[in-house]
């Protein structure tokens, strides 16, 4: 069994050799590829020395999965040339998500939809999953007719630019900002005029948004597109239907960042088809695999991103009834976006690959 991890210096590339490592999964060869400027380096990865090799290197090592972690332009430019040798690719990107014939997959809601002749499989984007995780089993149970979502995004979203962002403000605090009119970054060119933009970077990375991010929560997640929603928000509707394989659902989304570490959570307002009680709904959600309920308000026990950090599982509480519209409910779902909404799906789908198509 050859496995490559593509992209693996990276934030999720790095978890990615994490979760590998504790799964039960048998490796006779771990391949590790990189940037061309990282390779020839060595890393360490359960006490043992790797070195670094070229993309192009790893498709002629043809590896029996490769999991991607390298952005989606690398996706689009080498996932095909490791499909072709055989290779089983599991993306981490958006490159392939919303391509009809890939399958995009949570491996718990719709691992079925993997073939032996699908080469290339789609990770979602990471506030889709741990969403999905929760409304699989009301979906199933009862019928979504619309959902409103909020969801409040770790700067680990962001990769490694957005946490040094947020622990140099945060470290600075005082003193170490100027204001520079017309010094924003990102997709709003002037947005941090008056706004206290960080001077300084870690070489020539940049700062991940444009405004600060310490102290802030910032309603943008992603790039804005034409209609004014953000890509992050488009693909919670466009992946969350994918997924559960109903384009009928009504879905609308707005994506905030805040300055968190540990995890995504997501305020989730659900209409169903059906009436539903509150305690079915939770049992429904006790017997999920991967979810992990948390909802005792007598106690103040909810999921809170501090405490999902490093966590594999999807943390569900404030499991309630909305009053306001017939069949409302309304959940708070809390996940590390880096572990199961990255890394361990990936090698989730891995370890049922294995299992089933290889």
């Amino acid at each position: 069994m050859k496995i490559a991890v593509i992209g693996a210096t990276g934030l999720v590339g790095s978890k990615m050799l994490l979760v590998l490592g504790k799964q039960e999964i048998k490796i006779d060869e771990l391949i590790v590829a990189a940037s061309e400027r990282s390779v020839g380096r060595e890393i360490i990865i359960q006490g043992k020395k790797h070195q670094l090799i070229s993309v192009e290197d790893a498709i002629e090592a043809c590896p029996d999965i490769a999991i991607f972690s390298a952005g989606a332009s690398a996706s689009k430019q080498y996932a095909p040339l490791f499909a072709a040798k055989g290779t089983y690719v599991i993306d981490n990107s958006s490159a392939w998500r919303m391509v009809p014939e890939i399958p995009l997959v949570v491996p718990e809601i719709n691992a079925d939809t993997i073939t032996k002749d699908t080469h290339i499989i789609a990770n979602p984007n990471c506030s889709t999953i741990q969403m999905v995780m929760a409304l699989a089993p009301i979906h199933k149970a009862y019928g979504i007719k619309r959902l409103v979502v909020s969801t409040y995004q770790s700067v680990t979203g962001s990769g490694l630019k957005g946490v040094v962002q947020l622990n140099r403000e945060e470290d600075a605090r005082h003193g170490v900002y100027m204001n520079m009119p017309g010094a924003g970054v990102g997709a709003c060119p002037g947005a941090g005029a008056g706004a206290g933009t960080f001077i300084g970077g870690i070489g020539q990375l940049p700062p991940a948004y444009p405004h600060q991010i310490y102290y802030n929560v910032i309603p943008q997640a992603g790039d804005f597109v034409d209609n004014g929603y953000t890509t992050e928000e488009e693909k919670l509707v466009n992946e969350t239907r994918k997924i559960l394989r109903d384009d009928h659902i009504a879905i609308t989304a707005t994506a905030t960042r805040v300055p968190v570490t540990g995890g995504h959570s997501e305020a989730v307002n659900v209409e169903t088809e059906r009436p539903f009680e509150v305690d079915d709904v939770r049992k429904l959600l006790e017997a999920m695999p991967g979810v992990v309920v948390e909802d005792d308000p007598a106690k103040c026990d909810y999921p809170m991103p501090l405490y999902a950090h490093d966590r594999d599982e999807v943390f569900v509480g404030r499991i309630r009834r909305d009053f306001s519209i017939d069949n409302g409910l309304n959940l708070w779902v809390v996940s590390d976006n880096l572990h199961k909404g990255a890394a361990t799906n990936a090698v989730q789908i891995a370890q049922y690959v294995i299992e089933h198509i290889l």
